[in-house]
């Protein structure tokens, strides 16, 4: 079965990682669907979040500016105020998301206003509406709060965690449901993969669905402890959290034996950046790990 002829794909993530896969098969239009991770507490994000006590908007206005067709569009969401504006700092596409927030019923209402005035045809979700934080529970039961500090910790946490009463994004769940193909990663394994496998929505959701679920790895092991870890324990890391195994399938240039599932390998990296997909490959070994999940209805 051939991606263009499924129904909805859903791709979860956050950060560049879910902005290239968005980018890659933006070609789906309305069909694909990315929910995004809004647990980010530093830089520009973090100024906002602090001040304002919102939603994580980075990752969002990241996978918008990947999305959008017009160079300078995107470099006006990516736009940051330098030292010398007393907005120093900020970022004006997050600070763009934020005020269409404050004149919307809801955080979703302004990310589809702006994708439509951006001429953007996929659909991105926030994990959840509700302003959340990341934490890490580690293996002496000390509780680290904050992407910040999580990224530093020097080994794998004992469990991931989000901070308050955390309820899922309704059309996220829906999406989820009723995909043939689910999408997880690339992207900091902890920070973005993780924060909306966390919520029990999305938690119940990928535990029932039809959909056959693909892990994409990072070309390049990433930073702090989750770059340690291999194949097969990212994948169990995933599991424990769930509850159940829920992954079909999985992108890498790894080979291990341990990892009881199918692997294809042969993932290229940019030209310009070499820990990114080049998108022409994922595409590639997207519409390999479809044909080999998915038979054709009769």
């Amino acid at each position: 079965m051939q991606l263009h002829s499924l129904r909805r794909i859903t791709a979860i993530g956050g950060g560049h990682g879910l902005g290239r896969v968005l980018s890659t098969l933006s070609f789906m239009k309305h069909k694909l669907v990315g929910i995004v991770a809004t647990t980010d507490n530093g830089g520009a994000t973090g100024l906002l979040r602090e001040s304002q006590h919102c939603i994580a908007w980075g990752d969002i206005r990241n996978c918008l500016s990947q999305l959008v067709e017009q160079p300078l569009a995107a470099e006006v969401l990516n736009y940051r105020f330098d030292c010398t504006s007393s907005l120093h700092g900020h970022n004006f596409g997050n600070l763009l998301l934020y005020t269409l927030d404050q004149l919307s019923a809801r955080p979703l209402d302004g990310i589809q206003l702006l994708s439509r005035l951006l001429n953007v045809d996929n659909r991105i979700l926030p994990m959840s509406e509700c302003p959340t934080d990341l934490i890490a529970t580690t293996n002496d039961g000390i509780q680290c709060h904050g992407e910040i500090r999580i990224d530093k910790l020097p080994v794998m946490p004992r469990k991931l965690s989000l901070s308050g009463s955390v309820t899922a994004t309704p059309e996220a769940i829906r999406h989820i449901r009723s995909s043939q193909l689910i999408l997880l990663g690339p992207g900091s394994f902890m920070t973005s993969v993780m924060p909306p496998l966390l919520i029990n929505g999305v938690r119940d959701a990928l535990r029932t669905t039809q959909a056959k679920v693909v892990f994409i790895d990072n070309l390049v092991d990433e930073n702090g402890p989750a770059g340690k870890l291999s194949l097969a324990e990212k994948v169990g890391f995933i599991e424990e959290q769930l509850g159940k195994q829920v992954i079909d399938l999985v992108l890498s240039n790894k080979q291990e034996k341990d990892l009881k599932l199918p692997v294809i390998g042969g993932l290229q990296s940019d030209e310009d950046v070499y820990y990114r997909h080049n998108t022409s490959n994922l595409l590639a070994k997207l519409e390999e790990a479809a044909k080999q999940l998915l038979v054709e209805s009769a």
